[in-house]
C-alpha cells in the first residue's frame, strides 16, 4: 500500500483529496466475518466452545466474540479485575475453527463485557489503526455493570467498528435499554492516530457490527402464549412482539441497522446446566436477548442462529457469519492519483487562499439546567476554491478554546472544495462547572475563533443564561435556603456560595435560622427510605435521564409537591446530588486523615465529629438511612461492601486521582460506620 506521510496540513489535505477517490483505486473483496456473543452468568468456561465458534464448514477471516457478565462478583463490579478474562479468552482460542491459524489482535473489557479479534495469520499484516474504549452506563454513567466496549479499526481500507453491550435488564425497562444504547452511541470516542483529526464515534465508521445482550423481551404475551408459539416454531409471530423489533420499527433505536431473519428459539432463560426453560419462582418469559446487528453497504448475512448444545449458562450463545465487501488498494492506480493530486496541491497552494462561510455567527442558549444537553448546529461551508484545513483556537490567556461548559464537535476538521460540516456547539453543565454558573461568577457567554490554516478567522458567539441549581451548590449554603434555590435572588445565593466548608456567615443575606441538613438531601432520603427500603438492585441500577430532570425541577423550583420519578431514578439523583457538591460530605482538608485512620474506628468518629456541623449532620442522616437499608437486604440486595464502595466514593472524595489503595481505605473509613455503634 501507498506510504502516505503522517501528519501536517499538506499531508491531510492530500490525504482529504485521496479519500474522494477512493473508488477509482480500490475494488471490493469478499471476508467473512464470524460475531458471536454469550452471556455467561459469571459461570467458568466447563465446555468446550468449538461446536460454537468453529460451527461453520470454512473458517472465516475475522472473528468478534463477545460476552457478558463475565464475572458476577462483587470484587468485579467494584474493581473492574476478574480472573475469568483470561479463562475466557483462553477457552475461546481453543475453539477456534482448526482448519485455520489465527492471529490475536485486541480485547477489552469493562467488569464482565469483553470483546475479542483474532483475524487470520495473512490478514493480520491489513489491520491498522486498531483502537478499544469503553462506555459505563450503569448508576451515574459510570459503573460498568452495564454498558459497551467497541474495537475499532481499518482492514485495508474499510473502517470498521465492532460494539459488544449489555443493555439494562428487566422486561418493563426498555426505555432504559433505548437511553444505553444511545448514551453508547454518543460517549464512545476513539482517538485517531493524526491529533489534527477529530475522534471517531461509533457511526462514523462506513461499517458497524453491533452484538451482545440487548436485553430486549417479548412483551404483551404471558409465558405459556411464549411457549406455545415456540413449540410450534412460529417464530415470525413472536417476533412480532420482540421489544428491539418495535424499537427499531418506531426509530428509536438502531436506525440504519439490519438484523437478519431469526429463525432459531429464544436464548434466555434457561436452567443453567440444561436446556429446559426456566422453572424457578420467577419463571422468566423466553426472549431473544441476544442479537447481533450490522450496518453498511455490502453486507450479507450467511447464517444467524443459536447454539443449543452449550449448556454452562441461563443463555444460549448465538452467532452470525457475515460476508463484508472489503475495499482493497490497487496500489498502482493510487499511486497514479496520489501524483495527480500532488501536482494539484502544488497549484491551489500558490495561487488560492482558503474561504468559508457559516451558517450564523451568534447562538443563543435560553434557560440552561444541570445535566441537561443542549445544542445548536453551525454549518460551515467552503466556498473557497481549495480544500481547508479548520480549527478552533484558544484566545489569549485562556487554556482551551472554549469555556468547560461548551463544546464543538468536531472542534477540528478538513473541507473539500464545495463541501459542507456540520458542528454541533454543546452547551452541558455538569459537577465541574455548576458551581461557578450557580454562583454567578461565571455567564452562560463566550467567543469562540474559527481559525482557518493559511486563511482569516471567524468569531462565534454564544450567549445564554444559566438557570442556579442545587446541583452544584455548597451543602452550607443550601442550608440557609429556605426556598428553592430558584425562587431565591441570585446575589443572595453569590453570598451564601462564598463561605467556603467551616467558615461562618458575618451576616446572612437570609433572615431565617439555617436548616440542620439541606432540604433536597432530606427530601430524597425520605422519599427513598418511605418508598424504597425493599427496591431490589437499588442504588446499582441507573434510572431515567427524563425523570432525573424532572427531579431536579422540582427540587430548583418546588414544584410538585412530592418527587416524581421512579426509585431508580431518585436513588441516582440523591448520588448525583452528592457527586456534585463543590465541597464534599467530608471536606478536602480532612480527606488525609481520613486515610490515615482508616483502620481504626475510634480515630474515624474523632474526625467526623470535627467537620463543620452542616457537614457532620448531613454524614449522620445519610448514614443511617444506608444503616436502615441494610435491615432490607434480603430484598434489596444491598450489602455493607456495596453501600460503602459507593457512598465513600462520593462523602470521602478525593481532591486529586484517586489509586486502588486510597480507594480501598475510603471503603474501610465508611464501612465502620455502616456496622458499628454510630454514636458520635
Amino acid at each position: 500500500m501507498l506510504s502516505l506521510p503522517q501528519f501536517g496540513l499538506r499531508d491531510n489535505l492530500i490525504r482529504c483529496e485521496l479519500q474522494k477517490s477512493e473508488a477509482a483505486y480500490t475494488n471490493l473483496e469478499d471476508f467473512s466475518f464470524f460475531l458471536g456473543t454469550y452471556n455467561v452468568n459469571g459461570q467458568t468456561p466447563k465446555e468446550r466452545l468449538g461446536r460454537w465458534l468453529a460451527s461453520t464448514p470454512d473458517p472465516p477471516d475475522v472473528y468478534f466474540v463477545g460476552f457478558q457478565e463475565l464475572d458476577l462478583s462483587k470484587e468485579a463490579f467494584i474493581f473492574n479485575d476478574t480472573p475469568k478474562e483470561s479463562e475466557w479468552i483462553n477457552a475461546v482460542m481453543e475453539g477456534l475453527h482448526p482448519d485455520a491459524k489465527y492471529a490475536f489482535v485486541k480485547h477489552v473489557r469493562l467488569v464482565g463485557i469483553m470483546l475479542l479479534c483474532f483475524v487470520k495469520t495473512e490478514h493480520a499484516e491489513h489491520i491498522h489503526e486498531v483502537e478499544a474504549e469503553t462506555v459505563g452506563t450503569g448508576i451515574m454513567g459510570r459503573m460498568g455493570n452495564k454498558g459497551g466496549v467497541a474495537i475499532r479499526f481499518r482492514f485495508h481500507n474499510s473502517d470498521i467498528c465492532v460494539v459488544n453491550s449489555h443493555l439494562a435488564a428487566h422486561i418493563e425497562e426498555y426505555e432504559r435499554r433505548n437511553q444505553d444504547y444511545r448514551e453508547i452511541c454518543s460517549r464512545m470516542q476513539f482517538h485517531q492516530q493524526d491529533p489534527d483529526l477529530p475522534p471517531l464515534t461509533i457511526l462514523k465508521h462506513s461499517i458497524v457490527l453491533w452484538l451482545g445482550d440487548l436485553n430486549y423481551r417479548i412483551s404483551n404475551l404471558d409465558v405459556d402464549q411464549v411457549k406455545d408459539l415456540i413449540s410450534k416454531k412460529d417464530f415470525e409471530a413472536l417476533h412480532a412482539y420482540d421489544q428491539l423489533k418495535r424499537q427499531i420499527d418506531e426509530e428509536a433505536v438502531f436506525v440504519g441497522f439490519t438484523e437478519g431473519d431469526i429463525d432459531f428459539q429464544p436464548t434466555y432463560k434457561y436452567d443453567t446446566g440444561s436446556s429446559q426453560w426456566d422453572s424457578s419462582e420467577k419463571c422468566r418469559v423466553p426472549a431473544w436477548c441476544d442479537r447481533i446487528l450490522w450496518r453498511g453497504q455490502n453486507i450479507r448475512q450467511l447464517h444467524y442462529t443459536s447454539h443449543m448444545a452449550l449448556k454452562t449458562s441461563d443463555h444460549k450463545p448465538v452467532s452470525s457469519l457475515l460476508e463484508i465487501g472489503i475495499k482493497v488498494v490497487d496500489e498502482e492506480k493510487q499511486k497514479r492519483i496520489f501524483e495527480e493530486i500532488v501536482r494539484n496541491m502544488d497549484r491551489w497552494e500558490n495561487e488560492c487562499i482558503p474561504s468559508v462561510s457559516l451558517s450564523q455567527r451568534e447562538f443563543h442558549f435560553k434557560d440552561v439546567k444541570f445535566m441537561q444537553h443542549r445544542a445548536e448546529t453551525l454549518t460551515i461551508h467552503n466556498d473557497g476554491q481549495v480544500p481547508c484545513q479548520f480549527e478552533f483556537i484558544q484566545k489569549l490567556d485562556e487554556p482551551a478554546y472554549c469555556k468547560a461548559w461548551l463544546t464543538a464537535n468536531p472542534h477540528k476538521g478538513f473541507l473539500a472544495q464545495g463541501a459542507s460540516v456540520d458542528v454541533d456547539l454543546e452547551v452541558f453543565v455538569n459537577r465541574f462547572t455548576a458551581p461557578e454558573l450557580n454562583s454567578g461568577r461565571q455567564q452562560i457567554e463566550d467567543i469562540l475563533v474559527l481559525h482557518l490554516d493559511r486563511g482569516k478567522d471567524y468569531f462565534i458567539s454564544v450567549m445564554g443564561n444559566y438557570l442556579p441549581s442545587c446541583f452544584g451548590t455548597s451543602i452550607n449554603a443550601l442550608c440557609h435556603l429556605r426556598e428553592p434555590i430558584q425562587a431565591m435572588p441570585l446575589d443572595t445565593i453569590q453570598k451564601l456560595t462564598s463561605v467556603s466548608a467551616g467558615q461562618e456567615l458575618s451576616s446572612s443575606p437570609v433572615a431565617e435560622p439555617p436548616r440542620d441538613t439541606p432540604k433536597e438531601i432530606c427530601m430524597m432520603v425520605e422519599h427513598l427510605y418511605r418508598n424504597a427500603s425493599k427496591q431490589e438492585d437499588l442504588f446499582q441500577q441507573p434510572g431515567l435521564r427524563s425523570e432525573f430532570e424532572e427531579i431536579r425541577d422540582c427540587l430548583d423550583t418546588g414544584e410538585p409537591d412530592s418527587i416524581p420519578g421512579s426509585n431508580h431514578s431518585v436513588a441516582e439523583a440523591l448520588l448525583l446530588f452528592l457527586d456534585a457538591l463543590p465541597e464534599p460530605v467530608v471536606p478536602y482538608h480532612y480527606y488525609r486523615q481520613c486515610l490515615d485512620c482508616c483502620s481504626d474506628y475510634s480515630q474515624c468518629k474523632q474526625v467526623i465529629d470535627m467537620l463543620p456541623q452542616c457537614h457532620k449532620n448531613v454524614f449522620m442522616s445519610l448514614t443511617e438511612f444506608l444503616r436502615g437499608l441494610l435491615k432490607h437486604s434480603a430484598h434489596n440486595r444491598l450489602d455493607v461492601n456495596i453501600l460503602a464502595t459507593i457512598f465513600a466514593a462520593l462523602m470521602l472524595r478525593s481532591p486529586a486521582k484517586q489509586d486502588l489503595g486510597q480507594k480501598r481505605k475510603t471503603q474501610e473509613f465508611y464501612q465502620h460506620f455502616l456496622t458499628q455503634d454510630l454514636d458520635l
